[in-house]
């Protein structure tokens, strides 16, 4: 497998370079060098590495440098010593009940979502998780954004979005999401997107703007809708085999660092909205205010489709 191939020679050479170290871990997001999250990342590899003193070293790899995030999730569910930045809807394939992190429409605001993955519903799930599927789920606090619709026609309505196909994430919750709609899901590796929109294979992309930012999806698309229709809160996943071979006080690092870098990394993001929709303004992007309830209608029955009404408003109202 030429994945495989590629993240085991990425391997060789950092841990050649780094043969001092007792632990190594290689961290992989699909996001450029350029977004706040993996900026957090790069703090908290050299706060890890300070505070364990070099015993822990992580590697962060940007632009799905160790492949897509489906063949990096089968690296770690093997047992690799790699984690990856990842949405609940991915795990949903391991963990059914995850998926309702990603669902539409599901809080008003990110920080709403402290109090969900501080419920025991949601502890249970990060459990079953790691005893089902080998992923530990470390923390799920590193917002990048609210997905909005990108796309090269104007979109003022849910009628708008029929027969325009829709790059979203290749899992349940986002294919249903993105076809309740009104478009037409494909589901697409991060980095192919904007060849994809060049080319003529898909009209649109829904994403986030500093991701969208990152990838120079302002080139190949001509209109954002603010549908907001998910608010992108996602989380690390590593290997639990891996993990549990880590001295105590090791996990306590990484563990903590890792989630003070998701905290500072939604609040970097928040931050740069303002400033990257300026930006694509002034590349000639037009942003177009949408009725969000009209959306929010069209997507309602997403969450009985897939067996998430009865979890809803027992996470929404206080776990």
């Amino acid at each position: 497998m030429k994945t495989s191939a590629l993240v085991s020679a990425i391997a060789l050479a950092v841990g050649a370079n780094l043969a001092h170290a007792a632990y190594q871990l290689n961290l992989s997001s699909a996001l450029s060098s350029q977004d706040p999250i993996v900026q957090a990342m790069e703090s908290a590899r050299q706060a890890i590495e300070q505070r364990s003193e070099g015993e822990l070293i992580v590697n962060v790899f940007p632009n799905s440098q160790l492949g897509s995030d489906e063949d990096v999730v089968e690296q770690i569910r093997s047992g690799a010593n790699i984690a990856i930045l990842i949405d609940a809807g991915r795990l949903s394939e391991y963990q059914r009940e995850l998926g309702i992190l990603s669902a539409p429409y599901l809080v008003e605001d990110h920080s709403d979502y402290d109090r969900i993955t501080s419920s025991d519903l949601y502890l249970g799930w990060v459990e079953g998780l790691a005893e089902s599927s080998g992923l530990r789920l470390l923390n799920y606090n590193w917002f990048q954004g609210s997905r909005q619709m990108l796309t090269q026609k104007l979109i003022e309505t849910p009628d708008d979005l029929r027969g325009v196909r829709v790059r979203t994430i290749n899992s349940p919750v986002w294919v249903k999401t993105i076809e309740a709609m009104g478009a037409t899901p494909t589901p697409l590796p991060w980095s192919e997107v904007y060849s994809a929109l060049q080319l003529g294979s898909i009209d649109g992309a829904e994403a986030q703007l500093t991701a969208a930012e990152g990838q120079n999806l302002h080139e190949v698309t001509s209109h954002i809708a603010l549908t907001g229709h998910i608010h992108l809160m996602t989380g690390i996943a590593t290997s639990e085999q891996w993990y549990r071979s880590l001295p105590e006080e090791l996990r306590t690092i990484l563990d903590e660092e890792l989630t003070k870098a998701g905290e500072e990394a939604s609040q970097a993001t928040v931050d740069a909205q303002d400033a990257v929709r300026e930006r694509m303004e002034a590349e000639g992007v037009t942003f177009t205010e949408v009725d969000v309830e009209e959306f929010r209608e069209r997507v309602s029955g997403v969450y009985e489709e897939l067996g998430y009404d009865q979890y809803r408003e027992e996470l929404v109202a206080g776990g």
